[in-house]
């Protein structure tokens, strides 16, 4: 079926009867004729039998076109042929091409009229087709009159008006190829003037032309040029970006950021920044020692050049090593001082970029600016850090590059002072507490404060062994705070700010809060000005401490007291000492007119005068010395201020044994020596005194140095003669040497509010201990030392002779006392003159003058005591009388001095009055009085009470005596 409908459409246009003939011959022959047609049409065929005859036709003849039915149906013949089967597969075949024939012929009939009607319009077609070619005809001839009448010349004109307006484009373009090959020569020009952003401008400019105008072959040429250009123009940026480093100046670092924002290179920018002032640091201090080392060197070796920083750092020589570290901060300063105004530049510059609001076409540029803004501040924050590390790094190598175990002391505090100074501009600059500085230099102050501290010891214990004890003659109004080593007390406490604070404060309070960077942030160095003020200060020392002028003022009083001495009645001259020491005022008017007259210069100007020696002014100066170290270097102010207390350990413990140890008074009940100072006394003994024989000094000098404290104890020198009496016993050197202990004292008490702020807190005990252990027991050495004076001063032996050579057994009661008392009398007057003599050369405190008189009243009337005790037989008349001794004495001795009340007065008294106790008035006595001795006691139960008692009760209370436990005073 497939086949016959194909055949149908390919021969629709024709007539069922030219299809026929349009058939091939085969075909032809298997199509039926028309009277078969006609019959088979006649006769009727059943539609359903003539489908089933359609159907049983083999499949194969359907396939397509190019199947040959002849060949397959000889190919389907049996080997062996039989006619009749051939027959009726014959007629098989015919009916089968009839039922089809007749199905075509059927099908044909059916489509007639469509195909009449198609062909209808096939005519009609034709004949529109010839019109329309008859149409075109008459166009195309009349487009050939148009063409040669109008568009031939019109088009002439527009083509060569074209051409005109390329060769003017041309033109333009040659032009600007020309200025372009120009470019070099200008970019060079600006690029020696440093106009850097100009320079780039202009470049990226020259490149765009050169992107538009890059099909010629020269200008290709030209771009990478330029781009090799621009490539040199970065390293020159970067070299001027380098300079800045150093020496900033606003113009040329607003240029280069410029010309980095151009580029679009801003953070690329701040990274070379930083490796930069990394390099110009490293560079910078290696050129600053390297100097010195080569100065020094005197040669023109260049091995030096080849070293290493630390390693150079060896070659410093003592005499460079101070300006070589100032050069070194200085150069140091100015790095950093370039960064911190380098952070000012970026933080105005973004106030300046974030104050006025962006508007919507430059939204997108400006967040790409708050990106890289962003960016650098981070990174300008994070450097700070960094290259403060290596500024201290650099520092540290040079200082632990040379040991200064040896420096100067006023050479050290400088070092101290400028390292001081650099860390104040560390914690400005970043906050840092700058811990390898203080480590560094805390190592080296250990060192030289080890060595220096020992060195100071030996050498106060040499002062110390050739004091004469003289008075050191200083002005009225003298006060440590003249001294130059406490003058930085008088600036501010925060370590080494006082040139920056003192230069500040010449122009007003307001300047002493500028921070350092504020103060020399156009020009100056802080360092600079450290050198120059150190120099003024130096000065103003010398001329405050004014020891011609006092030696004048001594000189003037003393020619004026020795011509008016022959003027004062000698009842005056006895009382000298009473002025002397400021006591209660005379009772006498026309005295104290008198003295009003003749001392009142005296009293004005040296009353109050200091008593100190030139040991204690060493000692004094030492103390401020070491004081400077502590207020500049705190890590080490412990180990400071435990020196300092040595200092004064020494001092004291030199004074109490040269003018206090005496095996006299170490028996006596007088408590001389408090508990307190002897246990100062013992500690200063065994912790800083070196107790090796001289001989084996040299042997154990390794072990003294591993201790760092033992020093060998101290000799008084040989021109200070303490036994002659016509001097008091050395009165005058006793009094210079303690009356400057206790002076020392009281400046050790002044400086402890300063001392205390500069101790750490865990350490503070130890201070606190060392004031009211040790300083405050300076004023109990008064007791022993006076005491040796006070001892010898009076005859007390002669005075006991006299007193056994006193009938006391008498039966009349006496008006007139005995003569041991004008003898004891006599030797007060003469001790009150020797007194006064002494006091014409060295100011006699009235603490002094009341110690020496309470001593000497002391132990006249326990040696009143001890006469009474001595003797063998007493009689109630004798008793009174020796109350009347006691009254006279007393009453003479009031007018010899104002000390009140009069030492051990009731002492004597209760002793006399003892007598009349009946027995058990007399034990009760013995237990309450334990200050007189067992023989004194004794004396009363046998004289006093031996003819009232009997036996037995003399024995109770003898017995008693004996069992008490008498703890010595």
């Amino acid at each position: 079926m497939q086949k016959i409908k194909s055949l149908m459409t390919r021969q629709g246009l024709k007539s069922p009867q030219e299809s026929m003939a349009d058939l091939s011959p085969v075909e032809n022959f298997r199509i039926p004729s028309k009277e078969e047609l006609r019959e088979l049409r006649e006769q009727p065929i059943d539609p359903q039998a003539e489908q089933e005859i359609i159907d049983s036709i083999e499949e194969v003849y359907f396939s397509n076109d190019a199947f040959d039915m002849v060949q397959h149906e000889l190919e389907k013949l049996p080997p062996e042929l039989n006619l009749q089967e051939l027959e009726e597969y014959r007629d098989k075949l015919k009916r089968q091409q009839a039922a089809v024939s007749k199905k075509v012929a059927d099908l044909i009939l059916e489509k007639q009229p469509a195909y009449v009607k198609e062909l209808e319009r096939v005519t009609a077609l034709q004949t529109n087709l010839q019109l329309a070619a008859v149409i075109c005809t008459n166009a195309r001839r009349q487009l050939g009159v148009a063409k040669e009448g109008f568009t031939g010349a019109s088009l002439g004109l527009l083509a060569n008006q074209r051409r005109r307006h390329l060769l003017t484009g041309l033109l333009k373009s040659l032009r600007t190829i020309k200025t372009l090959q120009r470019t070099d020569v200008r970019l060079s020009e600006m690029l020696e003037e440093e106009d850097y952003p100009g320079a780039i401008q202009l470049c990226l400019e020259c490149q765009k032309a050169a992107s538009t105008f890059k099909h010629y072959s020269c200008i290709s040429e030209l771009n990478s040029k330029l781009q090799d250009t621009l490539e040199q123009i970065e390293e020159q940026l970067d070299v001027a970006l380098s300079k800045t480093c150093k020496h900033f100046d606003v113009a040329h670092y607003t240029k280069v950021q410029l010309a980095y924002t151009l580029l679009g290179k801003t953070q690329t920018a701040m990274d070379q920044l930083h490796m930069h002032f990394t390099q110009a640091i490293h560079n910078t201090v290696f050129q600053v020692v390297l100097g010195y080392v080569e100065l020094c060197a005197g040669n023109a070796d260049t091995k030096f050049q080849k070293m290493q920083y630390k390693d150079l750092c060896t070659h410093i020589t003592l005499d460079s090593y101070i300006p070589c570290l100032t050069d070194l901060c200085k150069a140091l300063w100015e790095v950093m001082l370039s960064y911190h105004r380098t952070m000012q530049w970026h933080e105005e510059h973004d106030n300046m970029e974030t104050s006025p609001g962006p508007d919507d076409a430059a939204a997108a540029k400006s967040g790409d600016s708050v990106v890289d803004r962003s960016y650098v501040k981070k990174k300008l924050e994070h450097g700070l850090t960094r290259i403060w590390q290596d500024v201290q790094l650099k520092v540290k190598a040079y200082i632990l590059g040379t040991d200064m175990s040896n420096f100067k002391y006023d050479d050290f505090i400088v070092v101290l002072d400028v390292i001081s100074r650099l860390m104040q501009v560390g914690e400005e600059f970043c906050g840092s507490k700058s811990e390898v500085l203080q480590e560094s230099i805390k190592w080296q102050s250990v060192n030289y404060f080890k060595h220096y501290h020992r060195a100071r010891l030996e050498e106060l214990r040499m002062f110390l062994e050739n004091e004469t004890w003289e008075l050191c003659p200083v002005k009225s109004n003298f006060n440590i705070a003249q001294l130059h080593e406490f003058k930085f007390m008088g600036q501010c406490r925060s370590p080494s700010v006082s040139p920056s604070r003192q230069a500040a404060s010449s122009t007003g309070l307001a300047q002493e809060e500028l921070s350092l960077f504020q103060l020399y942030l156009l020009e100056g160095n802080p360092f600079e000005m450290h050198i120059e003020h150190k120099e003024e200060e130096t000065e103003d020392v010398l001329a405050s401490n004014g020891y011609e002028s006092d030696e004048l003022e001594k000189c003037v009083y003393q020619d004026y007291d020795n011509d008016s001495d022959s003027d004062v009645p000698e009842e005056l001259k006895q009382d000298y000492v009473d002025e002397q020491t400021g006591d209660a005022p005379l009772k006498s008017v026309s005295r104290e007119t008198i003295r009003s007259k003749k001392k009142s210069d005296y009293n004005l100007n040296k009353a109050n005068a200091p008593i100190l020696t030139n040991t204690t002014l060493n000692v004094i100066r030492l103390v401020g010395k070491y004081m400077q170290m502590m207020n500049i270097l705190k890590p080490i102010a412990f180990d400071v201020i435990h020196c300092v207390s040595q200092l004064f350990d020494y001092y004291l413990y030199a004074v109490y044994t040269f003018f206090g140890r005496n095996d006299m008074y170490e028996s006596s009940s007088l408590g001389l020596i408090s508990s307190r100072l002897r246990t100062t006394l013992n500690r200063i003994q065994e912790s800083l005194i070196e107790v090796e024989a001289a001989g084996e000094n040299a042997g154990v000098h390794g072990a003294v140095e591993e201790r760092k404290e033992k020093v060998p104890s101290p000799h008084l020198s040989q021109l200070v003669v303490l036994t002659n009496s016509g001097t008091l016993y050395g009165l005058a050197q006793r009094v210079v040497a303690t009356e400057s202990l206790v002076f020392l004292a009281e400046q050790f008490e002044s400086l402890q509010s300063h001392l205390d702020t500069m101790m750490p807190a865990a350490k503070k005990p130890f201070l606190q201990q060392f004031y009211s252990q040790t300083v405050s027991t300076a004023s109990e050495l008064r007791k022993p030392i006076y005491w040796i004076v006070a001892a010898r001063a009076i005859d007390y032996e002669q005075m006991l002779l006299l007193m056994a050579g006193v009938k006391w057994d008498i039966r009349e009661i006496m008006s007139q006392h005995n003569v041991y008392v004008d003898v004891l009398l006599k030797e007060f007057e003469q001790f009150n003159k020797r007194l006064a003599d002494v006091s014409r050369h060295v100011r006699i405190p009235l603490p002094v003058s009341n110690v020496l008189w309470e001593h000497c009243i002391r132990l006249a009337n326990r040696t009143l005591v001890e006469g009474y005790a001595n003797v063998k037989k007493c009689s109630n008349e004798g008793r009174a009388l020796m109350q009347l001794d006691f009254q006279q004495f007393l009453m003479k001795l009031e007018k010899l001095t104002d000390l009140r009340p009069i030492p051990d007065k009731e002492f004597v008294e209760t002793y006399i009055k003892a007598y009349y106790l009946t027995e058990n008035d007399m034990e009760q006595f013995i237990k309450n009085h334990r200050e007189y001795s067992m023989k004194q006691l004794a004396n009363l139960v046998n004289v006093c009470l031996g003819s009232h008692i009997n036996k037995k009760a003399r024995q109770k209370l003898l017995a008693a005596i004996d069992d008490i436990d008498r703890p010595k005073r």
